[in-house]
C-alpha cells in the first residue's frame, strides 16, 4: 500500500512560496502547485490504465478543504467507472451547445444580414430587411432562443397583418424563413422551418394573390403629357428639372437622384449608369434627346459637388423630392414611376418601336430568355430616336442655342 501524505493545515499551506508540486494529505493524490504566481490544485489519479492529472481549480477560489472534497468525489467515481475528464469535456460541450440554442432570434437576424449585406444591391436593402423584423418579428419572438421560434409565433407575427398589409406580410414571412433557415445551418436550431410557405403556411394563410390589391403607380394618361410638361417647365427649383429629365429620360427616381457629372457624355449625347446603381445590377446607358440635354444646360457645376441634381446641402436628393413636386402641382395621385407606364403606354400603342426598343429604353430584362440571349446590344441608335420622338411628343421646348452652348462647355 502506498504510502499516504502527511495533512498539512491551511495555515502551513499559506507559507509555501517555492515553485513546486506537494502532496497536502487528506486525499490520496491530492497535490498543491506553485508555477510563478499560479497556485491551483492537482488530483493524481490512474484511470483505467492511464495516469491522470486532473485540475480542481486555482487557490485561493478553491480552499483547502474544497480541494479534499473535490479530490474524494473524482476518486469516487474513478472506482465506479467514470471519467472524471471526459466527464467534464462532455459537461463543457453541453454547455456550448446550451449557449448556442439561446441565441436569439434577433441575435441570428442581426448575423444574417451582415453575412448577406455584401451581395445586397445597396445599404438601403438591409435597411428595410431590419426594419421589417424589428416593427413586427422582435416584439413577439426576437428575444427568444432561435431554436424556440415554432409556427405558433410566426402566425402570430404574420395573422393580424396578412390581409391588410399583405405585400409587407409576404416579405416578412420571406424574412423570417430565411433568419430560421440560417440559424439551422449554423447549428443553432433543428427541425423545419416553421415559416416556409409551399405545404405548410399555404395551408394556413390565403394565397397573397386572393388578398393583396395591387396598387400601380399612378399614370398620367399620355394624351395629356403635353399640357402637363407645360406646367411642370413652369416650375422652378432641382427637384422639379430632376422631375422633368427623368420624365425624358423614363428612368427611374433613384437613377435620376444619384445620377453624377462623371456619368453624362454631353458631346455624344449619352448618360451610362453604372451597375451598382441599376436595379438589374448592369450598366445602362441612356440616350439623351435635345430636351434631355437642355435640361442639363439649366443645371449649375457646383464645385466638389458631383451629383447633376443636388440637395441644398450638396447631397442626393431624397426619395420624396419628386413626389413633393407632383403635391405642389395639386397632382397627388401621380407617381414619378408612374410616367415610366405612360412612356410605355405611348410607345406601344401608338409607335412603330419593336417591343425590345421599349423594353431596353426602361432597362427591363426581357423575360423570353432565348430572346434574350440573342439579343446581346442596347440597341442604342434605335433607342435615341424613340428617346426624341418622346421628348417631340410630350412637347420638347429646347432651343438649338441652348443645346449647342451645353456641348461646348462639356468639350
Amino acid at each position: 500500500m502506498p504510502k499516504k501524505a502527511k495533512e498539512i493545515s491551511a495555515l502551513a499551506l499559506s507559507k509555501l512560496k517555492a515553485e513546486g508540486r506537494y502532496a497536502v494529505g487528506g486525499a490520496d493524490g491530492l497535490h498543491f502547485r506553485i508555477v510563478g504566481n499560479s497556485r491551483a490544485w492537482v488530483l493524481r489519479i490512474k484511470v483505467g490504465a492511464k495516469r491522470r492529472d486532473i485540475g480542481l481549480g486555482p487557490y485561493p477560489e478553491v480552499l483547502l478543504a474544497d480541494a479534499r472534497e473535490l479530490a474524494r468525489e473524482y476518486r469516487k467515481k474513478v472506482r465506479n467507472g467514470v471519467d472524471p475528464l471526459a466527464e467534464k469535456r462532455e459537461a463543457r460541450v453541453a454547455a456550448n451547445v446550451a449557449k448556442a440554442k439561446a441565441k436569439t432570434f434577433e441575435d441570428c437576424a442581426k448575423a444574417y444580414v451582415e453575412a448577406q449585406r455584401a451581395g445586397w444591391k445597396n445599404e438601403k436593402h438591409a435597411k428595410q430587411w431590419s426594419a421589417t423584423l424589428e416593427t413586427y418579428a422582435y416584439p413577439v419572438f426576437g428575444s427568444l432562443p432561435v431554436s424556440s421560434v415554432d409556427r405558433a409565433l410566426v402566425l402570430e407575427v404574420l395573422n393580424p397583418i396578412w390581409a391588410t398589409k399583405t405585400e409587407t406580410a409576404t416579405r416578412l414571412r420571406g424574412r423570417i424563413e430565411c433568419v430560421l433557415d440560417w440559424a439551422k445551418v449554423s447549428g443553432y436550431r433543428d427541425g423545419e422551418n416553421p415559416a416556409r410557405w409551399r405545404g405548410h403556411l399555404d395551408k394556413l394563410l390565403a394565397a397573397p394573390s386572393k388578398v393583396r390589391k395591387v396598387e400601380h403607380h399612378s399614370a398620367l394618361p399620355y394624351a395629356e403629357m403635353g399640357t402637363f410638361m407645360a406646367e411642370l417647365r413652369k416650375r422652378d427649383g432641382t427637384s422639379a428639372r430632376a422631375l422633368e429629365f427623368a420624365i425624358l429620360t423614363a428612368a427611374r427616381s433613384g437613377e435620376v437622384r444619384g445620377m453624377t457629372w462623371p456619368e453624362v457624355d454631353l458631346a455624344g449625347r449619352v448618360w451610362t449608369i453604372p451597375g451598382d446603381r441599376m436595379k438589374a445590377g448592369k450598366e445602362h446607358r441612356v440616350p439623351l434627346s435635345d430636351a434631355a440635354v437642355a435640361v442639363l444646360a439649366t443645371m449649375p457645376r457646383i464645385v466638389d459637388v458631383d451629383y447633376v441634381f443636388p440637395s441644398t446641402r450638396g447631397a442626393a436628393l431624397s426619395d420624396m423630392a419628386l413626389t413633393a413636386v407632383l403635391k405642389r402641382m395639386h397632382r397627388g395621385g401621380l407617381t414619378q414611376h408612374g410616367f415610366r407606364s405612360t412612356f410605355r403606354d405611348w410607345a406601344g400603342e401608338t409607335t412603330a418601336f419593336p417591343r425590345e426598343v421599349i423594353e431596353h429604353a426602361l432597362a427591363h430584362q426581357l423575360a423570353d430568355k432565348a430572346e434574350a440571349a440573342y439579343q446581346r446590344g442596347d440597341l442604342l441608335a434605335k433607342r435615341a430616336r424613340l428617346m426624341a420622338e418622346w421628348a417631340t411628343f410630350s412637347g420638347e421646348q429646347a432651343t438649338s442655342e441652348a443645346i449647342v452652348a451645353t456641348i461646348e462647355d462639356a468639350t
